[in-house]
């Protein structure tokens, strides 16, 4: 049965009667911080959004504000809770583990915490991948190092399977870190724990780097990823000042959406031409890339081109698509493509330039978390703790509105967040750049 994309409310696995530690704690302000779940976020419907066909600015969502609950589903003497990461690395991986494990020890007094070891595979027998116990020993310098303590993979494990191992580990609660797969494969598994009218609470904790998660405002991560982008930015703009007719090319992630780009363009404004998926354009002709380049070259002497890795695609024809184990369509190098596309068309018009071509994606995507990444993954462990311990599943953390709120899994997954070519952030970056269309007219 398909789900109303209107109904945000949040399943729970039944009536939470055991009083929360928090209440025990010696602080009459804890008191105080107990959340309900009348406590609503509303999320106005703006213009230019598309929420499956709901008419724009005429309608707003409202969303359980994340927070302790004063009464608790599970018993924490009784519980054991597992945590798992899948897909691709991400900044503030390993912050999010030390979040969940010190908060279930240290506030609810949970002692029983198991890490899942390389992503699905590890609920898997046949790979024979041990657990990790995990306390605040264990983790408690995590944060200081990139990607994930507890390993990752890609790819489709069997639901049912899981689901089994979940019971032999007799887990209560568990933890998935990781983007649009995992957050379909968590629905999935607890369409199949409801099924068996089993009582096992799945949070979802949204991982993406390219910010691209539906319902979700920020992703952690993405903070890192913009700061070192714009060192990155930094580098390809001194190079380009550096010689004649100096291009600075840099390829950033950016698979369907291009927030990282956009986003990082904004932060130092030394780019003139940005290209994202969300953004068609053409290389050749009077309007196309290669000609606006060769404008701003006999202007400004120097040029600075930033490009998300998902962007032209169009430019490959129409080979047959390559996926990896997740089904995600192995893209293109884009930058790679363009670097020779203009040292190609430069060499036509017998005009000498200097390209540095700059490549830090993998680099970024295997850094530790910044300050404010770092913050902002305390708040969604904390969160997602809350949310699980008072018995809610088949939800994910999210913040929205500069709230975190309880997002119901099957309004994230399987969708995608997308630059607005009408919104504030692409039309600064239109006025900072001073870019112009990149399309030639074409009769219909």
């Amino acid at each position: 049965m398909k789900e109303d994309i209107l109904d945000t409310s949040i399943p729970v696995l039944g009536k939470p009667k055991v009083p929360s530690p928090i209440a025990s704690i010696n602080d009459p302000l804890r008191s105080r911080s107990f959340v309900s779940d009348n406590e609503r976020i509303l999320l106005n419907i703006l213009e230019h959004e598309v929420v499956e066909g709901i008419e724009a600015g005429k309608k707003c969502l409202s969303f359980e504000r994340a927070g302790p609950r004063k009464r608790i589903y599970f018993d924490p003497s009784k519980l054991r809770c597992a945590i798992v990461t899948c897909g691709g690395l991400c900044p503030g991986i390993n912050d999010i583990i030390r979040a969940i494990v010190l908060e279930l020890y240290h506030v609810y007094k949970v002692k029983n915490i198991v890490g899942i070891r390389y992503g699905l595979q590890g609920f898997i027998p046949k790979y024979g991948h041990d657990v990790i116990e995990l306390t605040p020993d264990i983790v408690s310098h995590i944060h200081e190092m990139g990607g994930t303590i507890l390993g990752s993979s890609r790819g489709p494990q069997d639901i049912g399977e899981i689901v089994d191992a979940l019971e032999r580990m007799n887990v209560g609660l568990l933890f998935a870190i990781g983007g649009d797969g995992t957050l379909k494969a968590a629905t999935r598994i607890v369409d199949e724990i409801l099924e068996r009218g089993l009582k096992i609470s799945v949070i979802g904790i949204p991982k993406t780097i390219d910010n691209d998660i539906y319902m979700v405002e920020r992703s952690f991560g993405f903070s890192t990823a913009v700061e070192v982008a714009t060192h990155a930015i930094r580098s390809a703009h001194i190079e380009a000042l550096g010689f004649p007719n100096g291009i600075g090319l840099l390829k950033l992630m950016g698979r369907n959406s291009g927030f990282i780009a956009a986003t990082a363009t904004l932060a130092l404004r030394d780019v003139n031409f940005v290209l994202i998926p969300e953004s068609d354009f053409d290389l050749e002709g009077p309007n196309g890339l290669l000609e606006a380049l060769k404008r701003r070259l006999l202007e400004r002497k120097h040029a600075v081109i930033v490009v998300a890795e998902g962007a032209g695609q169009k430019f490959f024809g129409n080979n047959k698509e390559e996926r990896d184990a997740s089904g995600n369509i192995r893209l293109k190098d884009i930058g790679q493509f363009l670097k020779d596309a203009i040292l190609e068309y430069f060499n036509q018009e017998g005009m000498e330039v200097n390209l540095k071509y700059i490549d830090p994606s993998y680099m970024i995507r295997s850094l530790p978390a910044n300050t404010s990444d770092n913050i902002f993954c305390g708040f969604l462990g904390q969160s997602a703790v809350h949310a699980g311990m008072a018995g809610k599943t088949k939800m994910l953390v999210s913040s929205l509105n500069n709230h975190l709120v309880h997002v119901p899994m099957h309004l994230s997954a399987g969708r995608q967040k997308r630059v607005d070519l009408k919104g504030k952030l692409w039309l600064s970056v239109l006025e900072t750049t001073g870019q112009p269309s990149l399309k030639n007219e074409r009769d219909d």
